[in-house]
């Protein structure tokens, strides 16, 4: 449609155009056709589509797999990694293991250590109450972030293993993504 209308403005223009030292008419009809053009366009960018946000975020750990929801509908699934003992929940402070249940995106940070920061709200009241019981620290500040900013090995280690001390690790091209399609205060749900 848009293109079709396109075509037309253009063939307008051209004949317009031949009139334009003729006629203040012609002048006026071309500023107006100029506003037309304008209003019709449809934005130079990313189609709402394209960048649709996320209601909710969804890890299943054993996939080491993230992903995005828009109601039913998968936004997007990005490769993750985990922490350096991914297996089970986190119990404690220093365990290494990435949490598993109900939390949400709580806060974004520019000035991680890693390439973007969101973290995420853990400890939740069931994991205060597993650790009080057992009489450890929670522990917390887990996020998902990308690679370090001053990474210690080759970007190969950090695409290709566990790696964190229990957060949620993306590419930072990946990262890029799930920062711009996220906000704080909906729901990740974490999964073994």
């Amino acid at each position: 449609m848009f293109y079709r209308l396109h075509a037309i403005i253009l063939t307008m223009s051209i004949r317009i155009r031949r009139l334009w030292a003729k006629s203040f008419w012609a002048k006026s009809l071309w500023a107006t056709l100029a506003l037309v053009i304008c209003a019709a366009s449809p934005p130079r960018g990313a189609l709402a589509e394209e960048i649709a946000t996320a209601d909710r975020v969804v890890v299943h750990k054993a996939e080491h797999k993230l992903y995005l929801y828009s109601g039913s509908r998968v936004l997007g699934e990005y490769k993750v990694e985990l922490g350096l003992n991914p297996s089970g929940q986190k119990e404690r402070e220093h365990d290494f293991r990435t949490p598993e249940g109900r939390y949400y995106l709580a806060r974004r940070n520019t000035r991680s250590e890693f390439f973007l920061a969101i973290q995420v709200s853990y400890p939740n009241k069931e994991d205060e109450l597993r650790a009080r019981k057992n009489r450890w620290a929670p522990g917390g500040s887990i996020m998902i972030h990308g690679f370090p900013n001053q990474p210690k090995h080759p970007a190969s280690y950090y695409a290709s293993n566990d790696w964190t001390d229990g957060c949620i690790a993306l590419s930072n091209s990946d990262m890029v993504e799930v920062w711009m399609r996220t906000q704080d205060n909906i729901p990740i749900d974490i999964y073994p």
